[in-house]
């Protein structure tokens, strides 16, 4: 065993005294021993419950024959940060999550790992460590939050960042605000709607590193989530006696199995950010380009909050996300003898069905024939920016607008507020990519407050939107404005063209124009000069490589 190095032989002694003064037993160190990496805080909603998650985790690994060691992992919020200069930690903590798992892991030569992740980086950040350690890995969620109930409608954290558009634009009263967000988030769990945690949740089922349910099974289905965990439990047993690690499992048929599902579910654009991280961990590259390839020939079967009114909870129970890979497979959609942790692809989908086809529709009739998530290219967009097209409404979809520009999301939000913007405008919100943000901020406020006020208007960045965002909003713009990219050269008054079918953006400037104005411009001072976020903009690549660090 793996583990061995810490514990066998005379030269151990000193190692065996400490694991002694812990109380463990020697029997204890004559098992595996499992890293159980808790997520747990009294922060995140979606992690205030994974205590109970950890402890169920931990009966399984005993009772199959393992020793459990608990230890943890952080987390940040992104609905608390969101809005302020908060929101530069999140994405930056991804790779704190993932480098502290691989010290701890290494540090201690666990046997296995099993991750109990719940929200937005928390879940790639540990798929990240299991494929960079690659040693027996398997990953159980805390499961979805349940939809709150307004007014005898289901709604979600969404509805409420939406409903302060509702509020400045007169349309809702301040009491009427108190009682829905009241009531807009019920209890523990990821947030309802298919935002980046549920996506990513539901992605981990269809990458094959969690267990059938992981992404969809809600957190207030006690028992549920219990069972799960405690067959995670057992199941990283398994995984060491058969030698199975995440790369065997994390393969570009699974990778491309995650991002088929993706697009038939219209999951979160940060998806693109994570799936491509993940993969640059087990040593793979996933291009823009075959997001693009994938969503073209995959269709939209599934229309989630915030691209529709159905929750995560819904999803359960017309069948989860084999019930999805079950229809796409019938296409020739996904590769069916990829592994998991627990079988192939097939076994899953043989015991699957839709039992609610108004929730997963057929192939014959989806919403869309090509996936949730379209790759623009255009000279505003060189590298590639992303968009989650099913979010967009149909008379969005062809868009051209005057460039209303803001160096930051804080002047853009500002600006909103004031009544400044208006219909047909296009916002665009730069330099806050991952360099120039840095950290590339979800920009949840600007977009839940324009559909709030209904306005009609189109947003790009170069940095990220929230999976709660619906909208004509077109982030990961790169090259970013920091890096110089065309995004930088944008002026007021200038004629953005968008064109979702087409895959198109583009600033209607010439060539020569762009040219002159690029001759002028001269990169800013870094917003952040000391701390973390200094040496992660020093070190951060481009959103088209999923803002990895070299």
């Amino acid at each position: 065993m793996r583990s061995d190095i810490v514990k066998k032989g005379s030269t151990r002694a000193a190692h065996r005294a400490l694991f002694y003064a812990m109380g463990y037993t020697p029997q204890d160190l004559e098992k595996p021993i499992i890293g159980v990496v808790n997520a747990f805080n009294e922060i995140i909603p979606g992690h205030i419950h994974l205590r109970n998650i950890a402890d169920a985790v931990k009966l399984g690994v005993a009772a199959a024959g393992g020793t459990p060691v608990e230890f943890p992992a952080i987390g940040i919020c992104d609905g608390i940060a969101m809005g302020h200069e908060g929101m530069k930690f999140p994405l930056a903590s991804r790779e704190l999550i993932a480098d502290s798992i691989e010290a701890v892991a290494t540090g201690h030569a666990f046997d296995g790992l099993v991750l109990i992740p719940n929200c937005d980086k928390i879940v790639p950040g540990m798929l990240m460590a299991a494929a960079r350690l690659n040693i027996p890995c398997v990953v159980v969620s805390g499961g979805p939050m349940m939809a709150g109930r307004y007014q005898g409608k289901d709604i979600s954290v969404s509805t409420m960042f939406e409903a302060a558009g509702l509020f400045e634009a007169g349309k809702i009263t301040a009491s009427e605000l108190d009682s829905m967000e009241k009531s807009a988030c019920p209890g523990c769990g990821s947030c309802a709607g298919l935002f980046t945690a549920n996506t990513m949740n539901c992605l981990t089922e269809a990458l094959g590193m969690g267990i059938a349910g992981n992404g969809t099974i809600p957190a207030a289905q006690f028992g549920a989530r219990r069972m799960l965990a405690k067959q995670a439990g057992a199941i990283i047993l398994d995984l060491i006696a058969k030698d199975i690690k995440p790369r065997d499992i994390m393969t570009m048929k699974a990778f491309e199995n995650a991002i088929t599902v993706d697009m038939g579910i219209g999951g979160s654009s940060n998806t693109v950010l994570h799936l491509t991280a993940i993969a640059h961990e087990a040593g793979l590259e996933l291009p823009l380009d075959l997001f693009d390839r994938l969503s073209a020939k995959t269709p939209y079967i599934t229309k989630l909050s915030p691209g529709g009114t159905h929750h995560i909870q819904d999803l359960n129970e017309a069948g989860g996300i084999s019930a999805v890979m079950k229809e796409l497979s019938g296409r020739g959609l996904i590769y069916t003898d990829a592994v998991t942790i627990d079988g192939t692809v097939q076994d899953r989908i043989d015991r699957a069905e839709i039992t609610d086809p108004s929730v997963i529709r057929t192939l014959d009739q989806p919403y869309r024939d090509r996936g949730g998530i379209a790759i623009l290219k255009g000279n505003l967009a060189l590298d590639g920016a992303v968009v989650k097209e099913s979010a967009v409404a149909e008379d969005m979809l062809v868009f051209q607008g005057r460039a209303r520009v803001f160096d930051s999301e804080d002047q853009a939000i500002d600006a909103i507020l004031a009544k400044k913007v208006v219909n047909g405008d296009v916002v665009v919100i730069r330099y806050e990519g991952p360099k120039g943000g840095p950290g590339m901020r979800e920009m949840l406020n600007p977009t839940a407050v324009i559909a709030g006020m209904g306005l009609k208007v189109a947003l790009l960045t170069d940095g990220r939107f929230s999976g709660a965002t619906r909208g004509a909003c077109i982030g990961h713009v790169s090259p970013e404005a920091m890096e110089g990219g065309n995004i930088a050269l944008v002026q007021e008054g200038d004629i953005i063209a968008i064109d979702i079918p087409g895959r198109k953006l583009d600033v209607l400037v010439s060539d020569e124009a762009l040219a002159e104005r690029r001759a002028k411009w001269k990169q800013p001072e870094p917003k952040v000069t000391t701390g973390y976020l200094a040496r992660y903009a020093r070190l951060v690549t481009s959103a088209s490589t999923g803002a990895v660090l070299k």
